[in-house]
C-alpha cells in the first residue's frame, strides 16, 4: 500500500545535561538514530522493514575530589526501545561497576559512590546493558562507555630533584645560565591550566633570575665577587595556572655556589720584613720566609717569587714552598759582618697563572724590602800572611830571634792576640816565642848537619782565651 505525503529520515538526538552543582555543569551525550526507508519515487509503494536500532556512547565525565554527601550524578543510559514503563532493566559491568559506579536499573542513571582521584586514576571503561525485565532477554547489544575522572587543580607543582645545587664563575656576564630547576604538577595537562607550571624567584631576586616558562636561572648582576660573597641562596617557586590567581604553588631551595676566577693579585700583608742571620751561617741556611696573599683559590694562589735588586739576588737565593706558597729566603753566598752588616733584599711575588680576561684589574705583582742584619761571629785570629818560611844560621847564638808572626783579630773589636807554639811539633823546645809581639827566637843551638829545617806550628788566640 501506497502512502501518500512524504516521509524523511528521523534522527533523534537526545542530550542529558547533569548539573553539578559543586563542581559546575558536566555535559554527557547519547546519540541515537531511527533509520526509516528513503522516500520512494513517485508512485511506488513504501515496504514496511524494521526499523534497526542501537546505541551510540560517547564519554561520561565526572569531577574528582566530589565532597558532596550524596552519591554524585554521571550520566544516563537509555535504550529506544524503552517506553518508560518499567519493563527494560538497565545493569552496567567493568571497572567500578557497583561499587564505585551504580545504576537505577529502572532509569539508567549513573552515580558514582566514592570520592575519586584523576592523579590515582583517568578513566573507567565500563559495559551497558538492557534487557527485557521479564525475560531477562537483552534488547541491545552490550555497548562498551568510558567514564573520565576530570580534573581539578588539586595538586601543587612539585620539585622532585631538589634540593639544588649549582655554581657560576665570579665576574660572568649579565644573563649567564647558571641550571636549570623542573617542577612537576601531577594535574592533567590536557585539561586547562592546572598544570601550567610558571617560575619566579623569592629570594636573591636581585642577583639572580629565572625564566618563568623554562625554569633557567641565570645570573642579574655582573658583579658577583666570590671573595665578598662564595654562595647564595635562592628560594624559587612554581605556580600552577600560569600564576593566575587561585593557582597552587611549591617552592626549593637552590644553592649557587661562585666559583674563583684569578682576578685577585698577589699582596704582601708589609712593605718590610726584618730578618737575621749569623755571618758563620753556611751556603743554604735559610733566613726567613714571608708570603704574599691572594684572595683567590686553587691554583690561581700559586706564586712565584724573584729577587729583583742585583746584590740581593747575588747574596741570596728565593725559593717557592708549593705548599704554603711562601717565599723561603737562604744565603747563597757567605756572609761578613765585618764588610757589610744589613742587606735590603726587593722580594717579588708574581701569580704563575694570570688570566688574560682580567689584566686590565691591575698588575698581579707585588714587591716588598726583605732587610737581612748580618750578627757578628767571634771569629779566631787570622794570620797574615798565614803560612811563612823563616830561616836562621847555624852558628846562630842561643835566644838570636829568627823572625816575627803576625795574626791579627778579624772582628771589630779587634782583641789582643797572644801566641803560643803547638808543643806537639817543637818536642825539644829549641823554639821560643814571644806571647805579645809573636818574636821567635832560639831556645837550643841548631845543628845543621843533625836538622836541616824544623816545621813548628804557632798558635794565636785572643787574650784572655784559655786553650784547652
Amino acid at each position: 500500500m501506497a502512502l501518500p505525503g512524504r516521509l524523511g529520515t528521523e534522527a533523534l538526538l537526545l542530550l542529558l545535561l547533569a548539573l553539578q552543582l559543586h563542581f559546575g555543569l558536566v555535559v554527557s551525550m547519547v546519540t541515537k538514530t531511527n533509520l526509516a526507508q528513503d522516500r520512494p519515487e513517485e508512485g511506488e509503494s513504501m515496504s514496511h522493514e524494521r526499523v534497526k536500532r542501537g546505541w551510540v556512547w560517547n564519554q561520561f565525565f565526572v569531577v574528582e575530589e566530589y565532597t558532596g554527601t550524596e552519591p554524585l550524578y554521571v550520566g544516563k543510559i537509555h535504550s529506544d526501545s524503552d517506553e518508560g514503563d518499567g519493563s527494560i532493566k538497565y545493569t552496567i559491568s567493568g571497572e567500578g561497576a557497583g561499587t564505585i559506579f551504580i545504576i537505577d536499573e529502572i532509569t539508567g542513571d549513573i552515580h558514582a559512590t566514592e570520592r575519586l582521584d584523576r592523579e590515582e586514576k583517568t578513566f573507567y571503561t565500563l559495559r551497558a546493558q538492557a534487557r527485557d525485565r521479564l525475560t531477562d532477554r537483552p534488547l541491545e547489544p552490550e555497548s562498551e562507555f568510558i567514564i573520565k575522572v576530570q580534573d581539578i587543580n588539586d595538586s601543587e607543582p612539585k620539585f622532585l630533584e631538589g634540593p639544588y645545587i649549582g655554581s657560576v664563575p665570579e665576574l660572568s656576564p649579565i644573563g649567564t645560565s647558571v641550571m636549570k630547576v623542573t617542577a612537576s604538577d601531577a594535574d592533567d595537562p590536557t585539561y586547562g591550566s592546572s598544570a601550567r607550571v610558571i617560575y619566579s624567584v623569592l629570594e636573591e631576586e636581585k642577583i639572580f633570575t629565572v625564566d618563568s616558562k623554562t625554569g633557567i636561572i641565570r645570573t642579574a648582576v655582573a658583579e658577583l665577587d666570590r671573595e665578598t660573597q662564595d654562595r647564595y641562596e635562592l628560594v624559587i617557586k612554581a605556580t600552577d595556572m600560569a600564576g593566575q590567581m587561585g593557582g597552587l604553588s611549591g617552592s626549593t631551595t637552590v644553592t649557587i655556589v661562585i666559583t674563583d676566577v684569578n682576578d685577585s693579585p698577589p699582596r704582601f700583608p708589609q712593605k718590610m720584613y726584618q730578618f737575621s742571620v749569623s755571618e758563620s751561617a753556611a751556603v743554604g741556611t735559610p733566613v726567613g720566609r714571608v708570603k704574599a696573599e691572594d684572595a683567590d683559590m686553587g691554583e690561581n694562589t700559586d706564586m712565584s717569587y724573584l729577587i729583583k735588586d742585583e746584590e740581593g739576588a747575588e747574596l741570596f737565593r728565593v725559593s717557592t714552598d708549593g705548599d704554603s706558597q711562601e717565599a723561603i729566603i737562604t744565603v747563597r753566598k757567605p756572609l761578613d759582618y765585618e764588610n757589610k752588616r744589613t742587606h735590603n733584599v726587593v722580594v717579588e711575588a708574581v701569580n704563575k697563572h694570570v688570566d688574560p680576561r682580567f689584566v686590565d684589574l691591575g698588575s698581579f705583582r707585588d714587591q716588598t724590602i726583605v732587610r737581612v742584619s748580618v750578627t757578628d761571629w767571634d771569629e779566631p785570629p787570622q794570620f797574615r800572611p798565614p803560612a811563612a818560611v823563616l830561616e836562621v844560621q847555624e852558628d846562630a847564638r842561643l835566644g838570636a830571634l829568627v823572625g816575627v808572626v803576625n795574626a791579627v783579630d778579624p772582628d771589630l773589636d779587634n782583641a789582643p792576640v797572644r801566641y803560643s807554639i803547638d808543643q806537639g811539633t817543637d818536642l825539644e823546645n829549641i823554639f821560643n816565642i814571644d806571647s805579645i809581639t809573636g818574636a821567635l827566637t832560639l831556645g837550643k843551638i841548631l845543628d845543621r848537619e843533625t836538622a836541616g829545617w824544623h816545621n813548628i806550628t804557632v798558635q794565636a788566640v785572643e787574650a784572655g782565651t784559655i786553650l784547652g
